[in-house]
């Protein structure tokens, strides 16, 4: 027998509409950032997202599980692939970085989850687990693999480079700066040009 949810999805018997999904997570993360967890309701987000209260029940057992799940889309698994040339490699990160996160407004997120760290710290580890680490990490692989071919001097720390080079994303947001493409570019540049063999 065909049924129709309270959102309007219609199937035999229960199911889970994805598109109802993902816009229940979008809205998450857009009130995390302009509300902060302690602030933002499920009604908020029931309510910018489409979908009934009920909804959210259904599939999240508590706000902080929602945003949990809300953090994790900002993980990307799929990096830039790896060419060979380390300089164009690494501008390829970072544009992504900075893409992903201005796109997930994760500067004002962070700021989120740091005013909630005293009481749901476990928001910030999400954050850092999801948007930060796993992109800090293919960096590091990156210059790690550039540094054992040659394309980057033999002192280089993939580890420092790697912080060096997001780091900037953070620091350039704070104060204002744009971090744009041509920002990858010349962050890359500033960073990897002592780095390269003559």
């Amino acid at each position: 027998m065909e049924t129709t949810d309270a959102d309007g999805c219609r199937g035999r018997g229960r199911r889970r509409c994805p598109d109802k999904g993902a816009a229940i997570l979008a809205a998450t993360l857009t009130l995390l950032a302009e509300q902060g967890f302690a602030r933002m309701t499920l009604e908020g987000v029931a309510r910018a997202a489409g979908v009934s209260k009920a909804t959210l029940h259904l599939r999240f057992r508590s706000k902080s599980a929602l945003a949990a799940a809300a953090l994790r889309t900002l993980r990307h698994d799929a990096a830039p692939p790896d060419t060979g040339d380390v300089s164009a490699d690494v501008v390829a990160r970072l544009a992504d970085f900075a893409a992903t996160l201005t796109q997930a407004r994760g500067t004002t997120l962070i700021g989120a989850c740091l005013a909630e760290q005293a009481h749901t710290p476990e928001l910030l580890e999400l954050f850092r687990e999801h948007a930060v680490r796993p992109r800090r990490e293919a960096m590091r692989r990156l210059l790690e693999r550039a540094r054992a071919r040659g394309a980057l001097v033999g002192g280089a720390d993939p580890d420092l480079l790697a912080s060096a080079l997001l780091g900037t994303f953070w620091a350039d947001r704070l104060a204002g700066r744009s971090t744009d493409r041509d920002w990858a570019r010349r962050t890359a540049a500033a960073v990897l040009d002592p780095m390269l063999p003559p």
